[in-house]
């Protein structure tokens, strides 16, 4: 099993930004997630992967623009979306996937 298999295979959600260092919203993302990390504590797991250096696992998921986020639970995904969201909608969509 891989580590990001291990990872999303958790019994608490975790969100994954998938995102690259040349994405300008990508970089808009970046503090969101840091504040979103203070929010949620331990409930979650915030992991990010660069799909220009994670290109198998970003092929796998289908990610063809970023930053996609993703909410995964015990390997299953909860919630697949497109573009740059506030902290406070993250929240909500990581409690509803508890």
């Amino acid at each position: 099993m891989s580590k990001f298999q291990e990872l999303i295979s958790q019994d608490k959600p975790v969100l994954v930004d998938f995102f690259a260092e040349w994405c300008g919203p990508c970089k808009m993302q970046a503090p969101i997630l840091e504040d979103l990390k203070k929010r949620v504590n331990n409930q979650a797991t915030i992991i990010k992967i660069d799909v220009d250096k994670n290109q198998s696992v970003a092929a796998k998921y289908g990610i063809r623009s970023v930053p996609t986020l993703m909410i995964f639970k015990n390997g299953e995904i909860k919630w697949k979306q497109s573009g740059v969201f506030p902290a406070e909608e993250l929240e909500r969509l990581i409690k509803e996937n508890s």
